[in-house]
């Protein structure tokens, strides 16, 4: 059974020259395990997939199914974990906080060292203490992937997880999505980054709409 399925999407938005379809009748399956990466040119409709594909927006019609139930709303974090280009950090919580917060919101209450190790992974072990507002927006990135596998969820979707950091990070964030799904989580990941592809099991791209091979 596919961790992640979906069937059939459509999504179209309003412009002022009409309406505007970004999804066509997109199907896509992603395995337990599985590393699975979509390619796109901007604009292409990657960040809408993804929006739909957890919950965040709904389909103007398809359906998506995740562990094999209809997804309904936004899923819990550890069914389905998202790292959106907005970050969505917790502006009120520190780093080491906001990373914990899958794993207290599951009612987990020994998070201490899961939080560190995650965060040492990647190479801000000492910022744990830090708010968002205080880190560069790479180190922000890398906090809010750690936060999305924290909880060891089912599925993970991360949107560009690469896009705003130095070419020194993003071997250990290649090495944490594959971690993760040698851990049996189903990744998918957004990425125009040549070097995260390469990471990938199966590697798609959106065109016209439409998921097809790259």
């Amino acid at each position: 059974m596919s961790a992640l399925a979906a069937r059939g999407l459509t999504r179209a938005f309003d412009h002022p020259d009409g309406r505007v379809e970004v999804l066509r009748g997109v199907d896509l399956d992603v395995e337990p395990g599985e590393v699975v990466t979509v390619s796109g040119r901007s604009g292409s409709g990657k960040s809408a997939l993804f929006a739909v594909l957890c919950g965040f927006d709904s389909p103007d019609s398809g359906t998506v199914e995740v562990c094999g139930a209809p997804l309904a709303g936004v899923p819990a974090w550890r069914d389905c974990a998202v790292l959106p280009q907005a970050l969505g950090l917790a502006q009120e919580l520190t780093l080491a906080e906001n990373v914990a917060l899958p794993l207290r919101l599951s009612g987990q209450r020994q998070v201490t060292d899961r939080v560190a190790d995650l965060l040492t992974e990647l190479g801000i072990g000492t910022l744990g203490d830090r708010y968002p507002t205080e880190v560069s927006y790479g180190q922000q990135q890398r906090a809010a992937l750690a936060r999305a596998v924290s909880a060891r969820p089912r599925v993970l979707l991360a949107d560009e997880p690469t896009a705003h950091l130095d070419h020194g990070s993003v071997p250990a964030v290649l090495a944490l999505l594959r971690r993760a799904a040698q851990d049996g989580t189903a990744v998918l990941v957004a990425t125009h980054h040549d070097q995260v592809h390469r990471v990938a099991d199966r590697r798609l791209a959106l065109a016209d709409g439409r998921i097809v091979p790259a």
